[in-house]
């Protein structure tokens, strides 16, 4: 990600809002230190993507879930579990 200083980002605010709006966010710092992040408003918040969990206590999975359609898949694979001959 790109890293501007404030002198630079004023000077060059609109090439600057072009490339975000293109997805390429940007980074102000004043003296060398990062103090905010620009991004396009329809760009995803980054503690946004991950959504492991979500549905936590909506929905169950059956005890039986790894067996589902067993007869189904042995008919048409066989049995995998079976000694081989």
């Amino acid at each position: 990600m790109q890293t501007v200083n404030i002198h630079e980002a004023k000077t060059n605010l609109s090439r600057l809002l072009e490339e975000v709006q293109r997805g390429k966010p940007f980074v102000i710092a004043k003296a060398g230190r990062p103090i905010a992040r620009v991004t396009g408003l329809d760009t995803p918040d980054t503690k946004q993507a991950g959504r492991v969990g979500f549905l936590s206590g909506q929905i169950q999975v059956p005890e039986d879930f790894d067996r589902m359609g067993e007869k189904e898949i042995i008919s048409m694979f066989g049995d995998m579990d079976a000694p081989a001959s």
